[in-house]
């Protein structure tokens, strides 16, 4: 028997790397998945590989939260996993050289989106008799790191709402956990290389060697798959709940 057989599944961030990645291993386990974001088209080819099924959302924006959950209910019955992955980068810059305005959108997107998917999942998870929802954090939500002050809060931010979060909502059977990736393969890892690169003046192969891949115990980036991987054991692990496990390669 699949793992997710019979269980319905929101991933916010669906459209690509990390998200479409989890949509698709849930898909394959048997759960009918929904992709959030605010890419259109992104999210159309997502579904189109995975199985999910698209909506369109900025889910920093409560109005169109409240869309999504209230469609996923309408269309499927319910909710069991939600899969808070929707996220930015943020600015690679000195702490006195942020930008207000960018420092506020990574905000929103990265912790406010979070805040709004868990208000709106716990209601109907409640109602199905628990759930499991996973948010992703980082290693930077563990260790700060330069030039990334306002990804590493909002980081940091995802590790303190599950564990107060988990606490509030264990009596309904409800488990909140959290995911820190460490240098992850894909689109978004490779934005953040070219912005060290411009910044340090360094080139990108030794950026990438000296500071992510040789730092490994693995020697090498985590794929998105394996993240998904360990999505997959979070939403089925019964007896955890307000815990974070990192899948980094073994990142010193």
């Amino acid at each position: 028997m699949k793992k997710l057989a019979g269980k319905i599944a929101v991933v916010t961030g669906g459209g690509s790397g990390i998200g479409e990645a989890i949509a698709a291993t849930f898909c394959r386990e048997g759960a009918q998945v929904i992709i959030a974001g605010r890419n259109s088209e992104r999210l159309t080819r997502s579904a189109e590989k995975t199985g999910a099924h698209p909506h369109p959302s900025d889910v920093s924006q409560e109005r169109d939260v409240k869309l999504l959950f209230g469609a996923t209910e309408a269309e499927f019955g319910g909710l069991d996993i939600l899969v808070n992955n929707a996220g930015v980068t943020g600015p690679v810059a000195r702490a006195e050289d942020l930008d207000a305005v960018e420092w506020d959108e990574v905000m929103a997107i990265n912790v406010r989106s979070m805040m709004l998917c868990i208000k709106h999942a716990v209601p109907r998870m409640r109602r199905r008799g628990g759930g499991s929802i996973i948010n992703m954090s980082s290693l930077m939500g563990l260790r700060g790191y330069p030039m990334r002050s306002a990804y590493t809060a909002t980081k940091f931010a995802a590790i303190g709402i599950t564990e107060a979060v988990a606490q509030e909502v264990g009596v309904d059977n409800i488990r909140v956990n959290a995911l820190c990736p460490g240098a992850v393969n894909g689109e978004l890892m490779q934005r953040v290389i070219a912005a060290r690169a411009a910044a340090e003046m360094r080139p990108a192969d030794e950026i990438i060697r000296v500071n992510y891949t040789d730092k490994a115990a693995l020697r090498r980036w985590v794929e998105p798959e394996e993240v998904a991987e360990a999505a997959l054991f979070l939403a089925g692990a019964l007896a955890i709940s307000g815990e974070h496990i990192r899948v980094d390669a073994g990142r010193l």
